[in-house]
């Protein structure tokens, strides 16, 4: 038997959950569809922490947004009594005219923001667990910080439980077509219909976006946990900063010791691009962690043993930007994909974004950077 909703959300991660929400609160019959169990992990939205940062080196356009965010990740802890986002300070390092580092410069000069500018030698004395080269240099900015990210992406599926929202798990998305105005999703359990219809499925957009206008593919990224090792204290929050270190060949980030498991560090982009998530393997090898122990070793000396590894998913486009747009043929359905491993901290914003396009086509968020015509 076929169901009707205003809007049908395909995928309950990151993005997902923020869009039922937020389409909830606002009074729309919202049906959102999980594949997996809800606040799983095997997708992009679950590794206990992720940075959250306003000096933004993809692009200058990202920072109004990232502000933003900030403002409703803590709306959502004021909601629902949850603690979600922990305040610390994100160093951004790297050898002198690094991508990186430059781009966090062209974000602070266009929109006047707070943020210091330390050589090598000065970071390592400031934070005395880095080791970085004399010639490095980096930017420090203090509006950042860390979000725990499953308790988000459970504090928007219950939120939007609690403005009505219907929410399935384990409920395969089989397809998804136009019907006159509206939609039809079928999944292994039934049909359903709708108005409007938002596509944040994660690294399973390559397969329900494969017509989005943008080539999608799926890189598979680590994440592991090293020992603080014989001097502890300096991995703590209050002496050991966010990072995000852009060494030629390894860029990699990291976070503080927030629990027994100590550290955690990994390399961000240099896997394979895959078409799609079905070559996935989930499983943690003695390589992963080799990747990176060179560069452990120079630059973060004090850091012990290894202790856990998890795996996850970015969805990546040839830009490295989003995709946040109205589909270029379908304008019931609108769609984000395509996050790139920089996504999560925007996820109430995203959430905000896909309820105005589902209501009315446009929003006052400045997406152009996102568009899904930018390739053609």
């Amino acid at each position: 038997m076929s169901q009707s909703f205003d809007v049908i959300v395909l995928g309950v991660g990151g993005m997902g959950s923020a869009a039922c929400f937020e389409l909830a609160r606002r009074g729309r019959r919202v049906l959102g569809l999980e594949q997996f169990p809800l606040v799983h992990a095997r997708g992009s939205s679950h590794g206990h922490t992720r940075i959250i940062r306003t000096a933004y080196a993809e692009h200058p356009s990202y920072v109004p947004l990232a502000r933003r965010a900030f403002e409703k990740w803590y709306e959502l802890e004021q909601l629902t009594g949850r603690h979600l986002l922990t305040e610390c300070p994100c160093l951004n390092a790297g050898p002198p005219g690094s991508d990186h580092v430059e781009g966090v410069r062209a974000s602070v000069r266009t929109h006047n923001l707070a943020a210091e500018e330390l050589t090598g030698d000065e970071i390592n004395r400031r934070y005395p667990a880095f080791h970085f080269p004399g010639d490095f240099m980096g930017v420090i900015e203090q509006a950042a910080g860390f979000l725990f990210v499953e308790e988000c992406v459970r504090a928007q599926i219950d939120s939007a439980v609690s403005f009505g929202a219907e929410i399935h798990a384990e409920e395969a998305v089989r397809a998804w077509k136009v019907v006159g105005d509206g939609v039809e999703v079928t999944t292994d359990r039934g049909t359903y219909r709708a108005a409007k219809l938002v596509i944040a499925a994660g690294a399973w957009a390559t397969k329900l976006l494969a017509t989005i206008g943008v080539p999608l593919r799926v890189m598979r990224q680590v994440l592991l946990w090293f020992a603080a090792g014989g001097r502890p204290e300096l991995f703590r929050r209050d002496r050991f900063p966010l990072f995000i270190a852009d060494v030629p060949g390894v860029p990699f980030y990291g976070l503080p010791a927030i629990d027994p498991f100590g550290a955690k560090v990994a390399r961000h982009y240099g896997a394979p691009e895959l078409p799609d998530p079905d070559g996935v393997s989930w499983d943690v090898s003695t390589s992963d962690v080799e990747v990176l122990r060179e560069n452990l070793a120079a630059m973060l000396p004090g850091l012990g043993a290894f202790t856990k590894g998890q795996v996850c998913m970015y969805t990546v486009t040839p830009d490295r930007h989003f995709v946040i747009d109205q589909h270029p043929e379908f304008p019931q359905v609108s769609a984000a994909c395509g996050f790139s491993g920089h996504g999560f901290k925007f996820a109430p914003t995203v959430g905000e974004i896909l309820a105005d396009l589902a209501e009315r086509g446009i929003t006052a968020h400045d997406i152009s950077l996102f568009s899904a015509r930018r390739t053609r």
